[in-house]
């Protein structure tokens, strides 16, 4: 089946050239080196992802309940600046209540 083949390979690079890991920008800039390093990075980022997306349950909930891949990123970023969780499902539960669990809400309180 060619078009398969087609098919997964046009949406595979349509993620990463559109949905946040942007693998057409920014890797002019530097030594040749270091471009390779940055595009190394990001697929390597992308497989981790797609992993996760495979097996990992309440990522796959969090990334349902953020919506667009940006957003649930752009979450990540954003919470873990501020708080700290005890471990991963704690921080894919909170991005799926929209809601800090009780020991993390009594960091924000001090």
């Amino acid at each position: 089946m060619p078009g398969a083949r087609w098919k997964i390979e046009n949406e595979s690079f349509n993620v990463l050239k559109c949905n946040g890991y942007h693998l057409e920008h920014n890797f002019g800039h530097g030594k040749q080196n270091l471009a390779m390093m940055f595009a190394a990075m990001n697929l390597l980022a992308f497989a981790f992802h797609t992993v996760c997306d495979c097996l990992d349950q309440l990522w796959t909930a969090a990334r349902s309940a953020k919506r667009a891949r940006t957003r649930f990123f752009e979450h990540i970023r954003t919470i873990t600046a501020y708080l700290v969780f005890p471990d991963w499902s704690t921080l894919m539960q909170t991005l799926i209540d929209s809601k800090p669990p009780p020991h993390v809400e009594a960091q924000l309180a001090r």
